[in-house]
């Protein structure tokens, strides 16, 4: 067994190179850059003008709502809908957040497809539209076309099965989890606290029923690995469980569940409102607001005493990677996406509210533009700010793989 200062070791090496590879993967471009760096976005707001941005009503907003976070989501039954698939900053606040969030995610997407200006500002005023009709309707199906790279995705994911997600995650469809770049083994403890959480009711409940055997499966967690993965969760907890679903008359079936930790949110929160304190809660909560096709699949709990979430992942759940636009794709993307997260919003207000919502979105708007000028000046002053920030990134990793 591992000394206690063995593992300590082990732990500080791993920290140092999920380090290293949160840095490169930020320095890769600028649209990654802004992907990987939320905190830097509500630096930037906390510093701006306060009456630059309406202030929307307080609801459950992403907090994190870039391009990357949107895509294609099952719910238990199989059905597929674009919706918002990352909620780690989820809290009650101001839906202007998200709005401009998503635009500078467009416009640095539009650079890093070397589109002019004018391409990102008819983005822009897209956006609003887009977001403008969900707060008309939330329930209204397909009332804005969905871009060619949606439709694209889509069909990719409804002919998806637990082979195709084996080979994707695993590289196999063997019941185990294969160590190297992406998969770390555990400490003992860590894999302790695991066995133990997958031997509680409420979590077995959660895995068998999504997989339509409650009543005639055994659930047996068969490999645990530490998943290295994504920007914002890297040095972080995070783990790949695999289970196998036993028995009920059949062969052996396979769910591989991710446990991510859950840490305070970088996001505003709105004054006098209540929000869970665990944050695990406050994330699972939170998506069963914006994104109820994920939110219905994941539950809180602790793992050495720290705040998780856990979600078994369904192999329709795919991510829209938009490396590359042209003009005409930009502005048909930025107008469904801004729709598929003015839906999230609209869900949650009455009538009244997304009426008063709609009408606030419209102030201050210039006589030659037809979106407003606090997203405008927004995305504007953001892109130049990340611009800036990417640039000094990428001279610190160049520095230090010099070094």
């Amino acid at each position: 067994m591992m000394s206690d200062e063995a593992k300590d070791v082990e732990r500080t090496k791993r920290a140092k190179v999920l380090e290293q590879r949160r840095t490169l993967k930020m320095a890769r471009s600028a649209h990654a850059y802004v992907r990987g760096n939320t905190v830097k976005f509500y630096e930037w707001l906390a510093t701006a003008d306060a009456d630059l941005l309406p202030a929307g009503p307080p609801i459950w907003i992403c907090g994190d709502c870039h391009v990357g976070n949107l895509g294609p989501l099952a719910d238990a039954d199989g059905r597929i809908d674009v919706q918002i698939r990352d909620l780690d900053q989820t809290v009650i606040g101001n839906p202007a957040h998200d709005l401009v969030r998503l635009g500078l995610s467009l416009a640095t997407a539009a650079r890093g497809s070397d589109l002019p200006g004018v391409t990102t500002a008819r983005m822009v005023e897209e956006m609003v539209r887009g977001y403008s009709v969900a707060l008309r309707d939330p329930n209204e199906e397909d009332a804005v076309p969905e871009p060619g790279v949606v439709k694209s995705v889509k069909r990719q994911a409804f002919g998806r099965k637990w082979k195709h997600l084996a080979r994707e995650r695993i590289k196999d469809v063997s019941p185990s989890i294969p160590r190297g770049k992406k998969f770390w083994s555990v400490t003992v403890k860590e894999q302790e606290a695991i066995s133990v959480l997958f031997e509680q009711d409420d979590v077995r409940r959660l895995v068998l029923s999504l997989n339509a055997r409650a009543d005639e499966s055994a659930l047996e967690l068969v490999d645990l690995a530490y998943w290295m993965k994504g920007c914002s969760s890297l040095g972080k907890l995070r783990f790949a469980a695999l289970i196998a679903l036993k028995g009920g008359g059949r062969k052996d079936q396979y769910a591989m569940v991710d446990l991510k930790e859950a840490v305070a949110a970088a996001a505003p929160a709105a004054t006098r409102v209540g929000m869970p304190t665990h944050h695990g809660a406050r994330v699972v909560t939170g998506a069963r607001a914006l994104s109820p096709n994920l939110g219905d699949r994941m539950m809180a709990a602790d793992i050495l005493g720290r705040p998780v979430v856990l979600r078994e992942l369904a192999p329709q759940d795919l991510k829209l990677e938009i490396d590359q636009f042209s003009r005409k794709e930009a502005v048909i993307a930025a107008r469904y996406l801004a729709y598929v997260v003015g839906r999230a919003h609209a869900r949650q207000m009455d009538d009244a509210t997304r009426s008063a919502w709609a009408k606030e979105l419209e102030r201050r708007r210039p006589a030659d533009m037809d979106a407003p000028n606090w997203l405008w000046s927004s995305v504007v002053a953001l892109a130049g700010r990340h611009e800036q920030g990417y640039l000094e990134h990428c001279r610190r990793y160049a520095l230090e793989t010099a070094a």
